[in-house]
């Protein structure tokens, strides 16, 4: 069998696997929505591209774009998150097949250079070369550009793949992709002097216009390309061999004994914070989301980024918001590996429900903490983060725990590397968007009709509402679980 043989089979497979998730079924309504979505925003890197041609036809700055290009990269690097997977984690069921394995993770980065997603961003591209050729720019030049974005957006997605990877071997590896992104902005943030600015634009869109460009982005594809090939396939062989060292013996057990006093609540509690101490994949999401809230309280309190007001609520929330979505979006996944035992005795679940639904507002007083410095620099107010506490703990968390209803696929406790497709599906998605928007619409709408205070005491209210009703649509919660567990049962055993 040759390469191309080879391709077109795994391809094939791929897609044919993906529709016989159990996810496909439950998320085909929410599919269609990603798709509207994807159309919005095609239409949006057309206006944008549109736009950027202008002034750099009015400047005669072809280049332009490829100046404000890392900025595009760096939102592309964190849109991947939610959309493309690494090869390491598809690539599992063929490590034990007859086949040419290198061959096997070659087709997986090739399938990912080929993604709809990545020829999403022609329509940045393509409109802004053809408003500057029209604008006097040459040809080549302009084909140049075109050649060059494409490019540094493939390079983009390896360069995720590469960082991803490394970073669910270790947290310490998040040092690498903020090294580089801060060498691009720490200048344009902190530097008082414009001259340093404008030297850097200038680099930048002399460079955009040099056929230099087309040759460094492609050579840096191609190394990237080469490293991952290695590197995705070791690490993924090294997992499904067992060849990696293992962790020394737990030698301190903590029994958290002042828990017992809460009875089967108290229990499910321990699990959940056991959880996070002992199973990697729960521990790294935990450190992650984390690591995200110290990072982005420590810009909002001592740099002037974000002091505009839209962009301080958007920030205060989304410090509180950001452990639930990350973790609430898979809710009861992880007890996917062992949910038959959990519906052996009755009424187990709504216990494991509200003891979740406790934890997460206790976590809430962690960003809390950490945002202290920036109410006491006089970015926040204590209003305002009691507002965003509330919303977080009654109106984002109610919406959250819905999932629990449909979320049937079980994901690993400690795997890493390789998994099994365990993606979120286009529901979760949906929900985790709404979850990050809706408060930031609804803060909008009440200060258009209201002053700052009025609406920040509005939200308050509605939050103490949900907060305080959460028995009532925990029991809801629970109610449909139960009319649905034998399908939910069904998909867990498939996907363990």
């Amino acid at each position: 069998m040759n390469r191309l043989s080879l391709f077109l089979l795994l391809r094939k497979n791929n897609r044919l696997s993906y529709r016989r998730s159990p996810a496909f079924e439950q998320s085909v309504v929410a599919q269609v929505m990603l798709y509207i979505g994807a159309g919005f925003m095609m239409i949006y890197l057309i206006l944008l591209g549109t736009m950027l041609a202008m002034p750099a036809n009015e400047s005669s700055k072809p280049g332009l774009l490829i100046s404000v290009l890392p900025i595009f990269l760096l939102i592309d690097f964190g849109m991947r998150f939610m959309i493309q997977q690494t090869p390491a984690m598809l690539v599992t069921p063929y490590l034990l097949l007859p086949l040419p394995r290198l061959s096997v993770i070659e087709h997986f980065l090739v399938n990912s250079l080929l993604s709809g997603y990545n020829m999403m961003w022609l329509c940045l591209f393509l409109p802004y070369c053809v408003v500057i050729l029209f604008g006097g720019a040459g040809f080549l030049t302009s084909l140049g550009i075109l050649m060059s974005g494409m490019l540094f957006v493939l390079f983009n997605s390896q360069w995720y793949l590469l960082v991803r990877t490394l970073i669910r071997r270790s947290l310490f590896w998040w040092a690498l992709p903020i090294v580089v992104y801060a060498s691009y902005l720490v200048p344009l943030i902190f530097s008082d002097d414009n001259a340093v600015c404008d030297a850097l634009f200038d680099f930048f869109v002399k460079a955009g216009c040099s056929g230099w460009m087309v040759v460094v982005s492609l050579s840096l594809l191609v190394l990237l390309f080469s490293v991952n090939r290695v590197l995705q396939f070791r690490y993924a062989y090294e997992e499904v061999a067992n060849m990696q060292k293992k962790e020394s013996d737990l030698k301190r057990v903590f029994k958290f004994s002042f828990l017992e006093r809460f009875g089967q609540i108290g229990e499910y509690l321990k699990l959940e914070i056991k959880s996070i101490m002992r199973n990697k994949a729960i521990r790294s999401r935990f450190m992650g989301s984390l690591t995200t809230i110290v990072l982005f309280s420590g810009i909002v309190a001592y740099t002037n980024v974000y002091d505009s007001f839209m962009m301080r609520n958007f920030w205060c929330y989304y410090c509180f918001a950001l452990y639930g979505m990350t973790t609430l979006v898979k809710i009861m996944a992880p007890e996917g590996n062992y949910m038959d035992l959990l519906l052996v005795h009755r009424e187990n679940i709504i216990a494991l429900l509200r003891a979740k639904y406790y934890f997460h507002v206790a976590i809430l007083m962690v960003p809390l903490l950490i945002l202290t410095p920036a109410v006491i620099e006089g970015k926040f107010t204590w209003l305002m983060m009691l507002a965003y506490i509330t919303t977080t703990s009654g109106l984002l968390y109610c919406m959250l725990f819905q999932l629990a209803v449909y979320n049937k696929q079980t994901i690993p406790l400690n795997q890493k590397i390789t998994g099994k497709g365990n993606v979120e599906n286009g529901l979760q998605m949906i929900i985790e968007l709404v979850a990050m928007f809706l408060p930031m619409v609804l803060v909008t709408v009440l200060l258009l009709l209201f002053d700052e205070t009025t609406a920040f005491l509005i939200m308050i209210a509605i939050g103490t509402l949900c907060t305080l009703s959460h028995p009532w649509w925990l029991r809801n919660i629970y109610l449909r679980m139960m009319k649905r567990k034998y399908d939910n049962l069904e998909g867990f055993r498939a996907t363990r």
